[in-house]
């Protein structure tokens, strides 16, 4: 079956369940992409995970503490065995049949007024996650850490300063503020976690806001060539639905600012009025490939920050710098393209104001050259509220691919995986 009929599949039976499922009575609106963990592009509106009732407030003066605790247990039916037992294509809960420690987070904020500065810190599987191409560094505590500049005279212009996460994606990478507890496979594959550079927004209507970024690339703070990548970010909010569109492009292969880099990221929120809201999100990626020449031939390169499907020792997905050390004296030249794309289809019913259940579903492809893998996922997970500030999720995923390419066992290999994860999540800090 093709992308665009396994696309089209997707979408009639994910309407269906939409019909089926379409409730009449009003509740708090959720949004997958909180604006206190992307960027000011993003909308003020209320996390779906806090809806029924925000965390204890901590604050000193004009500075607001908050912070996370997540943790998690995942049975996978392939039973990986340790040191691999990974949940094949996985992030931030990738341990499989074992007790782990997702995140441990603590973040410091103060709006500009007119200078802000914001810092998250912690540590678990994701921060080892976030920086895998760079495991070695003083940075590997960071989620973000920027200053912030908003002039009151200048109509709502904002610029930020150092590191900050992605305006990329549907979700972001704190869980509580996801419908789901797994991140979507293009979340994990298609665009990058964090950026390192220059950040502004400006909003153009009451309804519309742009900005531009410029940054050193994909998941570095140091980066990797000379070169630059620009971003360029839109957000056109209304109360019943909001478009959020990105497109990044710049040189990302290392030690050479040949063969550029493009990703077209778009996100159509649906909030009706009722318990009952949608997001669809589109991912289209290439990257055209550099490669050194001499000596014995070509060489390949493999950038940080751009996550093909491929393992290493540890049947991870991971961010790889090259398969060689580069000679800065040999010659490069652009090779082959990779290609990466996918679509993402979720709805999240806010059953009571303690529970909530959210299905996704997904397609993901990616091919050099002649080469192509089709991989998807289908997800069922609900949510209690317990109290104030901690949630309780319960996920049942399946994923399946046209090659073997899940951990089974010792060495086995499975064109499928199952896992059932149990996780609880603590939090605190101002509701923004």
């Amino acid at each position: 079956m093709s992308f665009l009929k396994k696309c089209a599949v997707w979408s009639a039976l994910n309407s269906l369940a939409l019909v089926a499922a379409y409730p009449q009575a009003p509740s708090p609106t959720p949004s997958p992409v909180p604006a206190d963990q992307t960027s000011p592009t993003a909308p003020t509106t209320p996390a779906a995970a806090p809806a029924a009732a925000a965390a204890p407030t901590w604050s000193i003066g004009g500075i607001d503490f908050s912070g996370t605790v997540d943790g998690y247990f995942t049975f996978n039916s392939n039973h990986p065995d340790a040191p691999n037992n990974f949940n094949t294509l996985y992030n931030f809960n990738d341990k499989a049949d074992s007790f782990d420690l997702s995140m441990a987070k603590i973040t410091i904020n103060h709006d500009p007024d007119p200078v802000g500065a914001h810092i998250d810190f912690g540590f678990g599987r994701t921060f080892d996650d976030l920086h895998a191409a760079d495991p070695d560094s003083g940075e590997k505590y960071l989620e973000q850490a920027f200053v912030s500049i908003k002039p009151p005279k200048w109509k709502g212009f904002e610029a930020d300063f150092g590191q900050f996460v992605t305006t990329a994606g549907a979700e972001v990478i704190e869980a509580k503020d996801n419908w789901n507890y797994s991140r979507s496979l293009l979340f994990t594959n298609a665009i990058p976690y964090f950026h390192f550079g220059l950040r502004t927004t400006m909003p153009v209507t009451k309804a519309f806001t742009a900005g531009v970024q410029v940054v050193n690339g994909w998941n570095n703070i140091e980066d990797n060539n000379s070169g630059k990548t620009i971003g360029l970010t839109g957000a056109y909010v209304k109360t019943k639905y909001s478009w959020f569109g990105n497109y990044y492009v710049g040189p990302e292969n290392t030690s050479t600012n040949k063969g550029f880099r493009n990703l077209l990221d778009t996100t159509l929120l649906l909030t009706p009025p009722g318990k009952l809201n949608a997001y669809l999100n589109y991912d289209y990626g290439q990257n055209r490939n550099a490669a050194q020449v001499g000596g014995g031939g070509e060489e390949a390169v493999l950038s940080p920050g751009v996550r093909p499907l491929m393992f290493n020792n540890f049947g991870l997905l991971r961010d790889v710098t090259r398969l060689k050390p580069a000679d800065n004296s040999l010659p490069y030249i652009t090779t082959d393209l990779t290609r990466w794309q996918g679509v993402a289809i979720a709805a999240h019913y806010q059953a009571t104001p303690t529970i909530a259940i959210t299905p996704r579903g997904e397609f993901y492809t990616t091919n050099t050259g002649p080469s192509e893998l089709s991989v998807g996922e289908i997800t069922l997970t609900g949510e209690y509220k317990v109290m104030t500030g901690v949630l309780a999720r319960l996920e049942y995923r399946g994923d399946f691919a046209d090659a073997p390419i899940y951990l089974k066992g010792s060495l086995g290999e499975a064109k499928q995986q199952n896992t059932f994860t149990v996780a609880l999540v603590g939090f605190f800090g101002p509701k923004r």
